[in-house]
């Protein structure tokens, strides 16, 4: 039978509820001040009563966010995700989440608080849409696994809405340019074949910097992706970005003749460097020495190029959007596309160059009509 009391105390209200039975036979009791009016105080008691009966009720705990963050949730997520992912767990975790809500214990934590932390975020520029995103995937995954580990009774994340991200514009070049682009970039020996597989295959920095000769078939003229540089260009990964990314892509016959012509400027700088002094990764684009290339390096010598020829500025990503587009202007099937960026699923693709759709229709309706309505049909009608 529960005993339940709600008084006065000076200019607060407080309840007392007696529940259930101790270890050692003793009543159970839960207690609660500062209430500012009774009516409060009777609902905070009847919302107690009724998760102790439904078994929901949670013992309150002085677990902070940021502890649980990174000695709990970030702990059980190292055999959940890939080491780079984890990196960028962490790096998300202790340099924007930590700082604000951090000091916040578990059960304290309110929704308004999370919106806050998005608001600043946005407000002063400090991540960018996508991250903030990222930053608010990582809140609700935490929480919800609190909820269900029963360290909270309920995930304020939940009632936050996900922080919207504005598609950023991509820009590419148009086939002259690419031409323009690969013909100034020929006095770039070193890094021109990187520059050359970005273009004809769509490969991520990443992949194109952990590419191994090992991984190409000249006689069957494609290679397969499965490493990639790490984002800080220390180790290299033993896996692609996303399960999608280990693919297989064919390759141009210009771009299997580039690779042998570098193969043998590799092969003729490891004799000259020496056995005991060169370190062999097996890495197609790499240093003097072997040794992986320096990723901001590599920017640097794009951004050169770009200047000296005269061309429009894009990222050393945008030539993976390049290959997209220019497949996709071909009449390339969206799917193959998708196959050869190693995109999880098409419709990654579509959404990522929905901006190429309608001209990609015009062009389809038009192509479509001539086929029904030629002019041999026309006459034998």
């Amino acid at each position: 039978m529960a005993g339940r009391t709600v008084k006065k105390s000076g200019d607060n209200w407080y309840y007392v509820l007696t529940y259930g039975k101790k270890e050692n036979g003793k009543p159970m009791q839960y207690k609660k001040r500062g209430f500012k009016t009774k009516k409060e105080a009777q609902k905070a008691l009847h919302e107690l009563e009724q998760s102790l009966i439904t078994g929901s009720y949670i013992k309150p705990n002085k677990i902070l966010f940021g502890d649980y963050l990174l000695n709990q949730w970030l702990e059980d997520k190292q055999t959940k995700v890939k080491k780079q992912t984890l990196k960028t767990y962490r790096w998300i975790v202790e340099k924007h989440i930590v700082p604000s809500l951090g000091h916040i214990e578990m059960n304290q934590i309110t929704p308004m608080a999370i919106q806050k932390l998005y608001n600043r975020l946005t407000k002063d520029r400090i991540l960018s849409d996508e991250n903030i995103q990222k930053v608010h995937t990582l809140i609700n995954d935490s929480l919800k696994k609190a909820e269900r580990w029963g360290v909270i009774l309920r995930n304020p994340a939940s009632l936050v809405d996900r922080p919207k991200a504005e598609k950023k514009e991509i820009s590419v070049w148009n086939v002259q340019e690419v031409q323009t682009f690969l013909k100034y970039a020929k006095d770039y020996n070193r890094y021109y074949i990187a520059f050359l597989l970005a273009l004809t295959t769509g490969m991520r920095q990443g992949e194109i910097l952990g590419l191994r000769w090992k991984d190409i078939d000249f006689s069957q003229g494609c290679l397969r992706i499965t490493q990639t540089l790490s984002v800080d260009g220390k180790e290299l990964l033993p896996y692609t970005k996303t399960r999608a990314g280990t693919r297989t892509v064919d390759l141009p016959d210009e771009t299997i003749d580039a690779l042998l012509i570098h193969k043998k400027i590799i092969d003729k700088e490891k004799l000259e460097v020496g056995i005991d002094q060169y370190q062999d990764y097996g890495l197609v684009v790499c240093t003097s020495t072997g040794t992986p290339t320096n990723k901001s390096n590599i920017r640097r010598t794009f951004k050169a190029i770009i200047q000296k020829a005269k061309l429009p500025k894009i990222r050393f990503h945008d030539m993976r959007h390049t290959h997209a587009t220019l497949l996709l202007l071909q009449g390339v099937n969206p799917k193959i596309v998708s196959e050869r960026l190693g995109h999880a699923d098409v419709r990654i693709t579509l959404d990522t160059y929905s901006h190429l759709l309608p001209s990609m229709q015009k062009e389809t309706a038009k192509n479509f009509g001539k086929m029904l309505f030629s002019d041999d049909d026309t006459a034998n009608a």
